[in-house]
């Protein structure tokens, strides 16, 4: 079986304060077959500095109204010290998403890579704000 691309992302939310906005547009790759959801665990530290975590298999009532565990194929492939060093640099009262997902996107296009013999030499993600700077920096050119 060939697989996409798998990236590993995690996304702090200062202070707690989430938009409603972000679940749902995850919920839309997942449903559209551009991405497949490996793992989500949220981290979350208190005002007094306690770590505590929730995968997805347990949701609270918030998190239920936008998913349902069952119908996603989560696999608990983030390691438990991943998610305790993200924790450690989190600041008190905030929280983050950890991610582990495939891009399905990428799966018939690597399987084509495979069937020609291609090897990978090199693949970098490149930063939304390091694509801003620099086209700002080529339009003053």
């Amino acid at each position: 079986m060939t697989y996409g691309p798998i990236d590993f992302l995690a996304i702090k939310f200062p202070g707690n304060q989430f938009k409603g906005e972000i679940l749902p547009a995850l919920v839309d790759l997942i449903e559209r077959g551009v991405i497949r959801l490996l793992d989500l665990v949220f981290v979350m530290k208190d005002e007094d500095g306690n770590i505590g975590m929730r995968e997805l298999e347990q949701p609270d009532d918030d998190l239920l109204v936008v998913f349902d565990p069952s119908k996603l194929e989560t696999q608990g492939m983030i390691k438990l010290d991943d998610l305790n060093m993200i924790g450690v640099e989190l600041e008190n009262n905030s929280s983050a998403a950890v991610m582990l997902f495939e891009n399905l996107w990428a799966v018939r296009f690597k399987q084509a890579l495979l069937n020609a013999n291609a090897e990978l030499i090199m693949q970098e993600r490149i930063p939304h704000e390091v694509v801003l700077e620099t086209l700002q920096d080529m339009s003053g050119i």
